[in-house]
């Protein structure tokens, strides 16, 4: 039993948990929704689901991925974006309410981790992991060791300023990189272009009930994926602008692949092509070094547990 381990992936709305083996297969599965008002609530729900994953998990570790900015060690969650965690002892909590030991990581660190060990990354051990979403988060695997910082808030991609006096971000900051090549980028653009009434707006009229808060990225990446060529222009300019942050990364870190996740990278395959296109016309040294490799996520929603688990066997088993 020791070589299965438990992976929980709490993010904004829902809990995920699995029974995980070695080979990063889930062997059993839970879901509870996440309420992100009460921190009380979500411990239970975790107790809950490791309950549920039945004699498999009796004696396994616990992995937890969550959303929010950890401590170097791992025991607290300093702040998190969409849950009531505000220095939250969560490592400590959780280990006193499942009497057994708990590694407590980065959501995208988890996921990053799972695709280098697992997925898309496999076997390169120079990886950036970038995720698409509402924003822009990401992780770092240099020389086959996850790499979190000095003060355990590495891999914050979104947020490198790519436009000084640009629009401006939720983190305080003006033109960051998530704010041009996110989820919430195509659907403020896909907005505008509703707003203006043209003729060229009509699938996502349609599509949206000529709502604009109800114009998302994965829509507007879906249309342009159908054909819509409003939507298309859309895309491509977020692929050019996710190209040049990808361009960025690679001259500071030299990877030897970038993996695109997240849920806007899986909706959008021209996303990723014109990504990788805008990556090698603005790469440094083009043309006198190699490329890393530009490739989208293996392994989807389930990455996260997939690697909060194998972090957790690796780290306490």
């Amino acid at each position: 039993m020791k070589s299965y381990a438990i992976g929980i992936d709490i993010g904004g709305t829902k809990i995920s948990a699995g029974l995980v083996d070695p080979r990063g297969n889930i062997l059993v599965r839970g879901r509870r929704p996440t309420v992100g008002t009460d921190p009380a609530a979500v411990l239970s729900a975790v107790c809950e689901l490791v309950a549920e994953l039945g004699p498999g998990g009796a004696e396994a570790v616990v992995g937890v991925g969550a959303a929010g900015w950890m401590d170097p060690s791992g025991s607290t969650v300093a702040f998190s974006p969409h849950l009531a965690w505000r220095d939250e002892p969560l490592r400590a909590n959780l280990e006193a309410a499942l009497g057994r030991d708990v590694l407590l990581s980065n959501d995208a660190d988890a996921a990053g981790w799972a695709e280098y060990r697992f997925g898309a990354a496999a076997g390169e051990d120079n990886m950036v992991c970038v995720n698409l979403g509402t924003g822009i988060g990401g992780s770092l695997v240099l020389d086959g060791v996850l790499q979190r910082g000095r003060f355990g808030m590495a891999g914050e991609f979104g947020h490198q300023v790519m436009v000084p006096g640009g629009h401006r971000c939720a983190c305080g900051n003006r033109g960051c990189w998530e704010q041009y090549a996110s989820g919430n980028a195509l659907a403020r653009e896909g907005r505008a272009l509703l707003a203006v009434h043209g003729a060229t707006s009509y699938r996502l009229r349609e599509a949206s009930g000529n709502d604009p808060h109800a114009i998302t990225g994965e829509m507007v990446g879906s249309l342009a994926v159908a054909g819509d060529e409003a939507c298309i222009e859309l895309v491509v300019e977020a692929g050019q602008w996710l190209g040049l942050g990808l361009a960025n990364l690679a001259a500071v870190l030299d990877p030897g692949v970038m993996v695109i996740g997240g849920g806007l990278g899986s909706a959008s395959p021209l996303l990723l092509e014109t990504a990788e296109q805008a990556y090698r016309g603005s790469l440094s040294g083009r043309g006198y070094r190699p490329y890393a490799r530009v490739v989208g996520a293996a392994l989807g929603p389930d990455a996260g547990l997939v690697g909060a688990a194998d972090l957790a066997r690796n780290a306490l088993d």
